[in-house]
């Protein structure tokens, strides 16, 4: 069965844009996961993703791909859709958190790399461990608190009592 993650995103995703707010998503990095580098800070990176923002964006069922400026300079970005920790409004800190699990790369059926790959879907890859709040399970919001760079990327600082909470859209 499909998960719901991907359609909830691009639902929040269109809010946003409905209401005039700047959808920022918050992604917490791994291998699978293509982003400049030197934007992702504790192994996080939070994305503009309004439409002035990005070029070529596509909200797909398994990745989110897009071009944006990091520093002046186009990078393409590619993200699991596994790997997205929140979407919600710069303006008011109104979306919706969710669970980040590992993503699995796709498997090739070229006999040549097919191997190499199903090795790394039966072993996922070494990363670094990531520090995050725990999370308590009895409500459905989470903290994050955004700081803006430019070229539409921002950073999830260290956790601080001020950030601003997320709650779900009703």
């Amino acid at each position: 069965m499909q998960s719901t993650k991907s359609y909830l995103i691009r639902a929040l995703h269109e809010w946003c844009i409905d209401q005039g707010f700047t959808p920022y998503l918050s992604v917490v990095v791994d291998a699978m996961t293509r982003a400049p580098t030197e934007f992702i800070k504790n192994g996080e990176i939070v994305f503009n993703i309004g439409l002035d923002a990005t070029n070529q964006l596509q909200l797909g069922n398994d990745e989110i791909t897009f071009q944006g400026r990091f520093g002046g300079k186009v990078f393409p970005v590619v993200v699991p859709v596994a790997r997205v920790a929140a979407i919600y409004a710069r303006e008011n800190s109104e979306g919706m958190a969710f669970e980040v699990t590992e993503s699995v790369p796709a498997i090739s059926t070229s006999p040549k790399s097919s191997s190499v790959l199903a090795d790394s879907v039966t072993k996922p890859p070494k990363l670094s461990t990531v520090e995050r709040e725990p999370v308590d399970k009895s409500t459905s919001a989470s903290t994050l608190a955004v700081e803006s760079t430019e070229g539409g990327a921002a950073d999830t600082p260290a956790a601080t009592p001020n950030r601003p909470a997320l709650t779900r859209i009703k």
